[in-house]
């Protein structure tokens, strides 16, 4: 194990140097650079607004990009911060000393309530530009609202809930009419639903939220300065609109539950977090005397919605009594405190402040700070000066406090995007896990780390901890890439000796079992793993050596089975005397080489298996490969055995249809020599077609004669067409066989009698039998009483075959009359065809003067001409034109020579002295005379009517146009 982490440690050297080198120069010993290449900006980046308001501002809210400010005593200020260029300035139309106390802006950013410090209040619609006194409102300091973010538009509130100074909570509902003018009842209604009180009796309702749950049940959430209550129930479906009161009247026998701190500075103020826009809040913080009691949201609690409470208290540096908080501000992971003169940011996971920003003197005290659910900005403002704070990355450090808690699944999902920062939470992960002796853990955390592979190596073996060890190998084998081949070999080697050896530890001890077969399990996943398939198939000599050498020939046969190395598989078996499994894997697997080599040793003690193993691979096995081992197997088996050779020979032939002569041979040589009917079969079932027959016939002939199968050999003999030889060895063994070989040679009669006189003869000689030999004469009429005579010995007298000798001089006497009839016959028919040729002579045919060509349709009289008797008539030269193309070859040919001999004779004479004997002596020498040439020369060109005969009749199939002319044709006609 030692060498194979040296080796390990070799292959690494590389990257463990340059680590190292990294070390030396401060970078992390995770091999990641941890350097920033510009500064970060912070979470929380301040921007001031370049705004300066003509008067002092009074108070400010924020809503779905859209800001209002109150300004001085009598000013309202609308701005759409998409159009920020484009500011609303609303009067309010006061001529009293009526100052704003507070305004509540709804999430929509529609409905604007302006409080006033004279108990009275008013309302804006952003599509109005008149403000509006409620007058059922009036007598009451509005501290809250709560607006109804599940029912209310751009033009109704719908059911929203108020809080007043005095402790009541109203519910009320506010609509703008259609017209530009509000109606005469905007405020539809405003009734009492409840008090809220603590020890000393009613106090103001600082703060109201309206939440929905889960199958329609409602949370409201309302704080006082030291309680926080909440109401829960359900509005029945379809009277949403009808409000809250169903709610608030289920707790007017009781107090609802409520959360109560001793702690007071006169007010308090609570804050949500909303990840997303138009889902429900997920977590809140609310400011009072003791401190930010911060906590979850979870709406499938029955009684409340409160979860994960904790109180972080606040900062040493803050005494309520002198700088007390006055705002807060909740975003994902920090609440925000607004003090007189600075704003401090606390992380809400572990209480630490985080940011600290100190404004300057000469901006003045700060006033209030809101956030804009919708954009995630945070707004606060002076009398003079707005500043708005934009949240950056509010997660980037979030992996460290929860990494510092041990709570590494969190951390991990907060730096899944930065590698550097998830390996140092897995370092530390892997450390935490070891230290508690979660060594399995440990390893699968450190597998994933950057860390020296040797010491975290060294670790597990130090601890004895194998287990872990394997584990930390797997996970480092996995994350390893293709190209670092030699890294995955040692691992791969590691990991199989530590496999083996675990193994064997386990097996010897019973109490071990279920681990052991656990192991054993994962021991075979490993080796059949995809991933390491090819580093094991690459390094399989060494795997094989390391099974070897433990002994372990379970999982040498499995990993062989694996590899696809079925030849050791079956060698195996082969080696174990375990026959049958050897022959199930080569069933299972059907690769035909290895059927090829191991069936000689498997035939020897299983062969009806075997052979049914090779019925079943079919045409994939070649038997003349098999035919050695069929060999071997038959030489020494008994006659039981060899029916196993031929089962499968007979399987190849009639149901493969095997052509191959060896196959043949070999079964004609197993029914040679224990199967004589068998034989006699396949050979008629052969046929007498030589060219159709796949056995060898000189070596079936031979095969026969050596095992005395004197049938097959005259069955051979008469396919090999030596009629001769198997007559002569069919006499040895039934006459009626050699009568049946004697009629054979059909064409040859010559043969044919010879065959049968060798019948003949030996039925005379041999068998002395003249009934028989007269029996003969009667089966062939070829052969005559003359012709056997010669065969009987003098002493036979004529009494046996007078009959026949009578037979014979009476079919010569009918020859003889059928000789003269037929002489007869033909001396009349001679003198009938002299009599049609002499008639033919003196026939004629009249042509008259307008008569036309058939063919060229020009005058008939102007050239030479031919008339048929079916009245079609042809110019010598059209008739030739016509009839030549479809004439054979050589009639071609003869027609050319005929007419080169014709142009001979009908040249002048060079001499005109010649004598005129002298042509009559040149034409008596062999020449042929000119008119004998056109007799020739119309024997073929007018042998028939080139209409009516029957070259018509041959050139029906041919086109009319020449295909070859086609398109010259074609293109004629265009």
């Amino acid at each position: 194990m030692a060498s194979i982490l040296d080796e390990y440690e070799d292959s690494l050297y590389r990257s463990a140097s340059v680590q190292q080198s990294r070390a030396s120069v401060g970078i992390p010993h995770s091999g990641y650079v941890n350097a920033r290449l510009e500064k970060e900006t912070p979470i929380f980046n301040k921007q001031r607004i370049d705004f300066a308001p003509p008067e002092k501002i009074n108070s400010l809210v924020v809503s779905s990009n859209q800001l209002c400010m109150s300004l001085g005593k009598d000013t309202l200020l609308r701005i759409d911060l998409g159009k920020p260029d484009e500011p609303n300035q609303v009067e309010l139309g006061r001529k009293d000393e009526a100052k704003v106390y507070k305004m509540f802006l709804d999430h929509t950013g529609s409905h604007l309530l302006i409080a006033l410090n004279t108990s009275e209040c008013l309302y804006l619609n952003r599509s109005v530009q008149k403000v509006r006194a409620l007058s059922r409102w009036k007598g009451h300091l509005i501290e809250s609202v709560g607006w109804n973010k599940f029912l209310g538009s751009e033009t109704n509130t719908g059911p929203i809930l108020v809080g007043t100074a005095q402790g009541q909570i109203y519910e009320a509902e506010i609509s703008v009419s259609d017209g530009s003018l509000f109606s005469t009842n905007s405020d539809q209604y405003f009734r009492q639903v409840y008090t809220l009180e603590e020890e000393s009796g009613p106090a103001p309702v600082c703060c109201l939220e309206i939440e929905r749950g889960i199958e329609g049940k409602f949370f409201i959430i309302a704080t006082t300065r030291k309680r926080l209550f909440q109401f829960v129930g359900k509005i029945p479906e379809g009277t949403e609109q009808q409000g809250f009161s169903s709610i608030f009247a289920m707790h007017a026998d009781h107090l609802p539950s409520f959360r109560e701190f001793p702690a007071s500075f006169g007010f308090s103020e609570i804050a949500f977090y909303t990840p997303k826009l138009r889902s429900n809040p997920r977590s809140f913080a609310w400011m009072m005397g003791n401190g930010v009691l911060y906590g979850t949201l979870d709406y499938s609690r029955p009684d409340s919605i409160l979860s994960d409470e904790r109180v972080w208290v606040y900062p040493s540096d803050i005494d309520i009594t002198v700088n007390k908080p006055i705002s807060i501000v909740l975003t994902q992971f920090h609440f925000l405190l607004l003090l007189p003169d600075r704003v401090k940011a606390v992380c809400t996971l572990n209480g630490q402040v985080v940011f600290q920003d100190l404004f300057l003197e000469k901006f003045g005290l700060l006033t209030r700070m809101i956030k804009d659910p919708t954009v995630q900005q945070i707004w606060i403002h002076t009398e003079k000066v707005v500043f708005r704070y934009h949240v950056q990355r509010e997660s980037r450090d979030v992996w460290k406090m929860y990494m510092n808690m041990n709570k590494f699944d969190l951390a991990k999902e907060y730096c899944k995007d930065r590698p550097e920062c998830l390996d140092i939470v897995l370092a530390k992960e892997a450390e935490h896990c070891f230290q508690n002796k979660r060594y399995l853990d440990s390893a699968k955390c450190y597998a994933l780390t950057q860390n020296y592979f040797e010491e975290i190596a060294l670790k597990f073996i130090e601890a004895k901890q194998e287990e872990a060890l394997m584990e930390f190998l797997i996970k480092k084998l996995s994350n390893l890439k293709p190209s670092e081949k030699t890294q995955t070999t040692l691992l791969t080697t590691w990991l199989t000796e530590l496999y083996l050896n675990w193994l064997g530890i386990l097996e010897g001890d019973p109490s071990q079992r279920n681990l052991y077969l656990d192991t054993r399990e994962k021991f075979r996943t490993f080796l059949s793993s995809p991933k390491n398939k090819d580093c094991l198939f690459n390094n399989r000599a060494s795997i094989y050596e390391l099974l070897a050498s433990h002994g372990d020939t379970e999982h040498m046969v499995y990993f062989a089975v694996i590899m696809q190395d079925y030849e050791r598989v079956v060698a195996h078996h082969c080696q174990h005397d375990e026959y049958d499994e050897a022959l199930n894997v080569l069933s299972r697997h059907r690769d035909e080489k290895l059927f090829y080599k191991f069936s000689p040793v498997l035939i020897q003690h299983i062969p009806k298996k075997v052979v049914d193993a090779w019925i079943s691979m079919g045409s994939r096995l070649d038997a003349r490969n098999l035919i050695p081992a069929l060999v071997n197997y038959s030489q020494s088996a008994s006659t039981q055995q060899i029916n196993e050779a031929i089962r499968y020979m007979e399987f190849c032939v009639y149901q493969l249809e095997e052509t191959q002569q060896a196959i043949h041979n070999y079964l004609l040589s197993l029914y040679a020599l224990c199967r004589r009917d068998s034989l006699l079969s396949y050979l008629e079932q052969a046929g007498t077609n030589p060219n159709r027959i796949h056995y060898d016939l000189k070596y079936a002939l031979r095969l026969c004669a050596e095992h005395g199968h004197h049938r097959a050999c005259v069955h051979i003999y008469k396919v090999m067409e030596l009629y001769e030889e198997a007559v002569d060895l069919a006499l040895q063994v039934d006459v009626d066989l050699a009568k049946s070989c004697a009629d054979l040679p059909e064409d040859d009669e010559e043969l044919r009698k010879k065959l049968w006189l060798k019948i003949a003869r030996h039925v005379v000689q041999e068998e002395k039998d003249v009934k028989k030999a007269m029996a003969c004469l009667s089966s062939c009429a070829l052969l005559k009483i003359e012709d056997v005579l010669p065969f009987f010995p003098d002493f036979v007298t004529i009494d046996h075959f007078k009959e026949a000798i009578c037979n014979s001089l009476e079919d010569y006497n009918k020859h003889i009359e059928e000789l003269k009839r037929e002489m007869e016959e033909a001396t009349q028919s001679a003198k009938r065809i002299r009599e049609d040729i002499q008639e033919m002579r003196n026939k004629y045919g009249s042509v008259e003067p307008q008569e036309k060509c058939a063919a060229c349709d020009f005058p008939l009289l102007n050239r030479p001409f031919y008339l048929f008797l079916c009245g079609h008539m042809f110019h010598y030269d059209c008739l030739l034109q016509a009839v030549f193309p479809n004439l054979p070859a050589y009639k071609q040919a003869k027609l050319e020579d005929l007419q080169k001999k014709l142009a001979a004779t009908s040249q002048p004479s060079k001499s005109h002295h010649r004598p005129k004997d002298a042509d009559t002596i040149s034409l008596g020498k062999g020449q042929q005379s000119r008119e004998q040439i056109k007799a020739d020369i119309d024997d073929i060109v007018a042998a028939e009517c080139v209409y009516c005969g029957e070259l018509m009749i041959r050139s029906i199939d041919k086109p009319f146009i020449d295909p070859q002319k086609y398109e010259e044709e074609m293109q004629s006609w265009l």
